[in-house]
C-alpha cells in the first residue's frame, strides 16, 4: 500500500513540473534572468564523470 501511495506522490510531481513554464525556477516560479547562469546548464553539468 505504501508503494502505491509512493508511486501516486511521484506522478503527480511530475505532473505538477511538466506543467511550470520553462522560464521560471520550478519550486520558487521565480522567473530566471536572461544572466541567470541555469540558463547554461546541461544534464552533463549535473551529473558525474566516471
Amino acid at each position: 500500500m505504501a508503494y502505491r501511495k509512493m508511486t501516486l506522490a511521484f506522478l503527480v510531481l511530475i505532473f505538477v513540473q511538466a506543467c511550470e513554464q520553462p522560464d521560471t525556477y520550478p519550486i520558487s516560479g521565480e522567473a530566471c534572468g536572461p544572466v541567470d547562469p541555469v540558463q547554461d546548464l546541461t544534464v552533463d553539468d549535473c551529473t558525474p564523470t566516471v
